[in-house]
């Protein structure tokens, strides 16, 4: 143990620890902007530095380590001053229009220069311009960018795609996308996770706010809305609801408030991907066909972008199962559009989501019949759909709750848990075992491949059902998933089974989420899917008497000709940017030279 003395504070922590964390544990909060604890501690910003008796220089603290006997100042004068200095560079560097910037109010920048008292910026302002594609669903302003490199090293170091880099030098030293491409030639997996944890507005989601509007204020249009099961475990956060006050009932009455014509909830086509995905899994296993390489699940557009980018000879392994969200677009577009007496063109398939990659996902197309067009025409994330509460003035408070629409009313608990990582997994799991044994299992009885905090990368798990051993792997995180890939391709492990989300702790740690800078929410909100799955009547898919329904009056039965025609995809019909090319010594070869 190391004994210092922290703002008069006797403090006691053991060897190694981090200035920052000393000071932390005895409640001091030291500010900070570049750091993210065991991924970015480079001290970028300087906005960290405390005063040590006998150093004449200040120090970083989120990199320094404690020595016995230290005497530390976190806010003496020398040091209030040098962060004053510090924040007013940034501004000078920074474009400072908050009222326009959609973290205003959720920005450490401006939450640091209120607290610094910054009323006028001292240094003359040079603000960065590059080009953008603002069609693209990640958005990138260079004029709010900050260079803190944040983006860049959980891109690099937990997401493993290096998407982002630092390039130039000195004052003219910025961020770009890597290799000299252009975000859409890039491999970007649209994970969101570079959003999420930039502590200002410099990456943002394309904002389709005002294209929903448009739909709810059209009267020749019916506008239905799904809302994935993670959205509801996170987007009453800022209102500080708790878990049995933030419902995704309330969800439907605001949008029901706001001009949805039909409200549904996703979990309802995540029974619907699990029946044909769990079905596929039997087929393909007991045609030998997944001897060699697992079937992978392809609810998640994140994995999927990444896997054809980085292993594009794999695509094959992919469930051929759309994601829940394309599920209920497509049965949007037909089954319900018969039943409401509408044309499909007439339809307004809207999802509200957890996730950037989903807005990727929606321009896959669809073809069933005599329609040609989207199974979901337009994606909202969840901190968008926020934003458009806060911009119909709808107090969350008051909100009652409202039951989805019939037809697609009913969901089971395994439907909800989709949001978590292996949620999918368990769901599948114990409808796999009603398809081969005959009976229901435990509904709990494949929660070992739950992943229980953040530090569980890859969840693997043996199940013998009906004399056959089944070999199950889970991944959360890109970089988790590239370990898992890996560890396959060089014959180290063999799964018959895996499912991979692309954002750690799965779709409740989407890019899309609601954002609390510092903080880790992914596996506390995956809990509550749990606790629902816990609480709910129906435990499993294929018990959902909307599902049964749906194959009886139309699929027929699950991978039937028809629900393949309109429930799965080709992956082949698009492809992904392959990863960058490096010369012999490992540089990334730019574009044009490629």
């Amino acid at each position: 143990m190391v004994n210092l003395i922290i703002d008069g504070v006797n403090v006691s922590v053991d060897e190694g620890t981090s200035i920052m964390d000393a000071a932390k544990i005895v409640g001091i909060n030291i500010p900070k902007l570049c750091f993210l604890k065991d991924i970015n501690e480079i001290a970028a910003c300087r906005v960290c530095v405390v005063e040590v008796e006998g150093i004449d220089r200040l120090v970083t603290s989120c990199n320094n380590s404690v020595e016995e006997g230290m005497i530390i100042h976190t806010d003496s004068q020398r040091v209030r001053l040098d962060r004053y200095r510090t924040v007013q560079m940034i501004l000078s560097q920074h474009d400072c229009k908050c009222a326009t910037c959609v973290r205003s109010g959720n920005c450490s920048l401006q939450a640091l220069s209120n607290d610094l008292n910054i009323r006028d910026i001292l240094y003359g302002e040079v603000l960065e311009r590059q080009e953008w594609d603002r069609t693209f669903p990640l958005v990138r302003n260079s004029t709010k960018c900050i260079k803190c490199m944040r983006c860049i090293q959980v891109c690099d170091k937990i997401q493993s795609l290096n998407v982002w880099e630092l390039e130039g030098t000195g004052a003219r030293s910025t961020v770009n996308v890597s290799g000299s491409r252009t975000i859409k030639e890039a491999d970007c997996s649209l994970c969101g996770q570079c959003i999420t944890h930039c502590p200002v507005g410099a990456l943002v989601e394309r904002d389709d706010t005002e294209r929903l509007w448009r739909a709810f204020a059209d009267p020749n249009k019916v506008v239905v809305v799904q809302v994935a099961p993670a959205v509801r475990t996170a987007w009453a956060e800022d209102s500080n609801l708790g878990r049995e006050a933030g419902t995704v009932n309330k969800i439907f009455e605001g949008l029901k408030k706001m001009g949805a014509d039909y409200v549904f909830d996703t979990s309802f086509s995540a029974d619907l991907t699990i029946m044909e995905e769990a079905y596929e899994f039997i087929d393909r296993f007991s045609n030998g066909d997944l001897k060699e390489r697992p079937m992978f699940t392809s609810c998640c557009p994140g994995w999927v972008r990444f896997i054809k980018s980085q292993y594009p000879h794999l695509v094959k392994q992919l469930s051929t199962a759309k994601s829940p969200m394309q599920m209920f677009g497509s049965v949007m577009k037909s089954y319900f559009a018969q039943s409401i007496g509408k044309n499909p063109e007439d339809i307004v398939s809207v999802a509200i989501m957890p996730c950037l990659a989903k807005k990727g996902e929606s321009n896959m197309e669809l073809f069933h019949g005599e329609y040609a067009g989207h199974d979901t025409d337009l994606v909202i994330t969840t901190r968008e759909f926020v934003r458009m509460l806060r911009a119909s003035h709808i107090n969350i408070e008051n909100l009652v709750g409202i039951e989805p629409d019939k037809l697609f009313h009913d969901y089971s608990g395994a439907g909800v848990i989709f949001g978590a990582t292996g949620g999918v997994m368990e769901a599948a799991l114990r409808t796999a075992y009603h398809a081969i044994m005959g009976v229901n299992c435990p509904a709990d009885a494949f929660d070992v491949v739950r992943a229980s905090s953040q530090e569980t990368g890859i969840v693997e798990a043996n199940f013998e059902l009906n004399g056959t051993n089944l070999r199950i792997g889970v991944a959360n995180g890109l970089g988790n998933a590239r370990k898992l890939i890996d560890s396959v391709e060089n014959g180290e492990k063999h799964y018959d089974f895996v499912e991979i989300m692309a954002c750690p702790g799965g779709c409740v740690g989407g890019g899309g989420q609601p954002i609390h800078d510092g903080s880790e929410l992914a596996f506390e909100r995956g809990k509550n899917l749990y606790f629902i799955d816990e609480s709910s009547t129906i435990r499993y898919s294929h018990e959902n008497p909307d599902i049964k329904a749906i194959y009886e009056n139309y699929f027929t039965e699950p991978n039937s000709h028809k629900a393949h025609s309109l429930l799965h995809t080709d992956h082949n019909l698009w492809e992904m940017p392959s990863a960058p090319k490096k010369n012999r010594n490992g540089y990334v070869l730019p574009a044009k030279i490629r």
